[in-house]
């Protein structure tokens, strides 16, 4: 499974001379935690997130301090994402294994990536968008998983896909090594596969 398989897109991104308040209501309108930032010719230059437009943005209570925090006086606020963005950001790329996307999230701690091409944006894969890959159910799965190999074979029904517990397993006849590999690749791309298993019927 790739990233490409299981990645938003179109995505969401803001300016990086876009206010912090306009990127505030991109997230809240779209319901989501983090922005790619790009430059005036649209290529990524950074990652926002909530915890980026929140820092310094929130005043202290005046009845628990003596004196406000210095960087809470709205005269030093950052008012442009350029301001509060995190620079040369993680990105993945289409092509790139689920599970070596998931594994750069948990390692760096970050919960989204970017999807580029080059420095083209062309979508963005989240933690959220794993998880919802992983508890698909078995009969979707095996509707897709025949669909494709279907698809491959010219309509013709020339396998047969099982699903259980996210195990794929495909029975029929192959002319040879590469196709059985062929089949493999095809069934253990879709999204929830977690193993394919293919025997000669």
């Amino acid at each position: 499974m790739h990233a490409k398989d299981i990645m938003t897109s179109p995505v969401h991104v803001v300016r990086q001379d876009a206010s912090v308040e306009s990127a505030a209501e991109l997230m809240t309108a779209k319901a989501v935690t983090a922005l790619p930032v790009v430059d005036a010719a649209g290529l990524l230059v950074g990652m926002v997130s909530e915890s980026d437009l929140l820092w310094h943005r929130v005043p202290s209570d005046p009845t628990a301090h003596m004196r406000r925090h210095p960087d809470t006086d709205p005269a030093r606020r950052p008012g442009l994402v350029a301001e509060v963005m995190a620079p040369f950001p993680l990105t993945t790329t289409p092509d790139a294994d689920v599970a070596e996307v998931a594994d750069t999230m948990l390692q760096n701690d970050v919960r989204s990536l970017p999807v580029v091409d080059d420095r083209d944006v062309i979508g963005i894969i989240s933690r959220r968008d794993i998880l919802r890959a992983m508890v698909r159910s078995d009969d979707v799965l095996v509707r897709e998983v025949q669909h494709r190999l279907d698809e491959y074979a010219d309509g013709d029904r020339r396998w047969t896909a099982v699903v259980e517990g996210g195990v794929a397993t495909v029975t029929g006849t192959f002319t040879s090594d590469t196709e059985r590999a062929v089949v493999q690749v095809l069934a253990r791309t879709v999204p929830g596969v977690a193993l394919v298993r293919v025997h000669e019927a």
